[in-house]
């Protein structure tokens, strides 16, 4: 008999049972819903032997490693289906990903959208056979024997380590080399989609050759899986490039790519977004300044983003010295603090920047506004006493808070710890990670941790943005940073009259400006809240006769302020109507004679596309009150 805890609960069991044997014995009818088991903090298939002192964790759908393993097994069970239909074809890698799996092959004839039919289908029978998938492990000179006609499995068996144990698994008259997880038998897989076809360099590098990758998803029913393709549909409807063209927002161009253009309707929403920003940090007790976009190479040593960023820094040189284009604003922030001294009286400062900065990205990851090479952070650079960090931490969440109910969205937090490439003392950054937790949890908010992803110089909370459709986003961050005031020898006098270090948070609300607008036009589908739609009314005269009190009513919407926009031309007014359905606008007022004669207005509401007249007075009243209260 062996010893293992399940859940914290210790269980004795049989010597050489399998951890899909205890999920029958431990979770009874529910053992189904475990996909994989979690042995000692690895994610393993279940028909894995369990050995004394084993800690045992089942995953299902509703964990992460959980849906993995079904996804990965769907893509061995596409790479099955491929050599069926294709046996020419030689096979590379084909990982679970984020909402689905892919596999890249290697075929001299383009996967079409026929194919995908056709390997759908082979994909069904496989997983109606409920192949089981058996793993086991070879020496490396019969790995490569038996992997002998698969050129890319042999390169990546020979890249493996000497000790490393190669493992490979089988599902009927499909053996491939993998790590692993899988589910028992292909059957576990309930509900697949093949969702496209694309060129994909091997190992992801362009002097290698050109493979296929079939993308695919996979779910544990197909209820989830029609809800998944109904949600993916209606995300490509709110795409932000799209409804960005189509509502004149902003564009992207063959001469600056990754570098967005805002054009005046864009500039509109993105000025009445920072109005807001800007209104907030007034309430919170922030300054404003602005730094150069440009600064000499020693800043950056100094900082340490010259080690530990430079491959995505712009260089360039002025009078025979070496400068580099901002990544970052912080060293900017940190020359304004020590432009003058600082007493503890002075303390907390809060410093509120939007600041240009440019970031070299590969061009294959450059996408919309959500990843782009220059764009506008909301930055903000909090000094501060180390006994003001955790109420400044507070209030940091406090504005994140009320920002994002402004918009309607919710979101998680995700405490990032030290990294192995970070700057400092252990010792500070576990003082700083244990603030950052109390004053979250002392909030009573909820988080995860994320290993190791802190910046290089301190941990950091970031916020994950959940939009309309579930989908996240991650945009804010709040950052403890003890490394840079020390490198820039920022002061402050303590009340003891000696000099002391302050302690620094980075933070940004909106994340990258850019990225944002692209968030909240997806969130809205476009169709922007009255107080931020870049056009609030149109103003539609239904015949030539009204257009002069079609332009008294526009000149006064204009007068107050309001973003308004006359439609004159000689169209029927259906057609304008449906012009102005089509550019989202919250709300259009009809006119013709009956308005004219008792100056009145006829509102057509966008959200229920009902029609109520009613006076020009009691319009603007609504107007008002909606913009003023910025209500969703």
């Amino acid at each position: 008999m062996i010893h293992v805890t399940v859940n914290g609960q210790s269980l004795e069991i049989q010597a050489g049972t399998l951890a899909l044997d205890l999920a029958r014995q431990v979770l009874g009818d529910d053992y189904k819903k475990a996909l994989s088991c979690e042995i000692n903090g690895h994610n393993l298939s279940l028909p894995t032997e369990l050995h004394d002192g084993d800690e045992v964790r089942f995953n299902t759908w509703d964990d992460a490693d959980g849906r993995w393993t079904l996804r990965h097994t769907a893509s061995h069970i596409l790479a099955q289906a491929v050599k069926h239909l294709y046996p020419e074809v030689k096979f590379a890698i084909g990982p679970a990903i984020d909402n689905g799996f892919y596999y890249d092959f290697d075929r001299d004839e383009p996967f079409t959208q026929e194919d995908l039919d056709k390997i759908e289908k082979e994909m069904k029978k496989i997983i109606k056979k409920g192949y089981r998938l058996e793993r086991f492990e070879l020496p490396r000179a019969e790995a490569l024997e038996f992997m002998k006609d698969e050129p890319y499995k042999v390169e990546l068996i020979n890249d493996l380590p000497e000790d490393a144990v190669i493992s490979f698994y089988k599902q009927d008259d499909f053996t491939d080399l993998c790590a692993g997880p899988h589910l028992p038998s292909t059957s576990g897989v309930k509900a697949i989609k093949l969702t496209s076809v694309t060129g994909a360099y091997w190992r992801g590098d362009s002097d290698r050759k050109m493979l296929q990758r079939i993308y695919g998803t996979a779910f544990t029913s197909k209820e989830d899986l029609e809800a998944y393709l109904t949600a993916v549909e209606e995300a490509k409807k709110r795409d932000h490039r799209k409804l960005g063209r189509e509502l004149g927002l902003f564009m992207l161009t063959e001469e600056g790519p990754g570098f967005p253009f805002f054009l005046p309707k864009g500039m509109a929403l993105r000025n009445t977004l920072l109005e807001y920003w800007r209104e907030v940090h007034r309430r919170y007790g922030y300054v404003e300044i602005s730094t150069p976009i440009i600064l000499n190479q020693e800043l950056w040593h100094r900082s340490g983003h010259w080690d530990h960023y430079k491959d995505n820094m712009y260089t360039t040189v002025i009078d025979e010295m070496d400068y580099a284009v901002k990544p970052m604003n912080c060293p900017g922030g940190m020359l304004v603090y020590k432009n003058q001294p600082h007493s503890y009286r002075d303390l907390p400062l809060r410093m509120a920047e939007l600041g240009l900065v440019h970031r070299h990205e590969l061009s294959g990851a450059l996408h919309g506004l959500f990843r782009v090479r220059c764009f506008t952070q909301d930055d903000a650079h909090i000094f501060m006493t180390p006994d003001q960090m955790k109420d400044e931490i507070k209030k940091t969440v406090q504005i994140f808070d009320e920002i994002y109910t402004t918009f309607g969205l919710t979101y998680n937090i995700e405490l990032s710890t030290m990294p192995e490439d970070h700057m400092g003392d252990e010792s500070v950054w576990a003082f700083a990670e244990e603030t950052l937790k109390e004053a979250i949890e002392e909030m009573g908010k909820p988080y995860v941790i994320n290993a190791g992803d802190g910046a290089f110089y301190g941990p950091k909370l970031d916020f994950h943005l959940a939009d309309s459709l579930g989908r996240t986003w991650q945009c804010g961050t709040i950052q403890l940073d003890f490394q840079m005031p020390e490198r820039f020898e920022l002061e402050y006098t303590g009340a003891d009259g000696e000099k002391h270090r302050p302690v620094m948070i980075h933070r940004a609300l909106l994340g990258s400006i850019e990225r944002f607008i692209g968030v909240i036009t997806e969130h809205f589908a476009g169709a922007f809240p009255t107080w931020l739609a870049p056009v609030q009314v149109k103003v539609l005269p239904i015949t030539e006769r009204t257009h002069d009190y079609a332009q008294a009513v526009y000149d006064k919407l204009f007068a107050l302020g309001f973003r308004a926009e006359l439609d004159s031309r000689n169209e029927k007014i259906g057609y304008k109507i449906r012009e102005a359905q089509l550019e989202k606008v919250p709300y259009m007022l009809v006119l013709g004679d009956k308005e004219a004669e008792s100056g009145e207005v006829a509102v057509r509401d966008r959200k229920t596309g009902e029609t109520t007249t009613m006076s020009f007075d009691a319009f603007i009243e609504k107007l008002t009150e909606e913009v003023k209260t910025r209500a969703l």
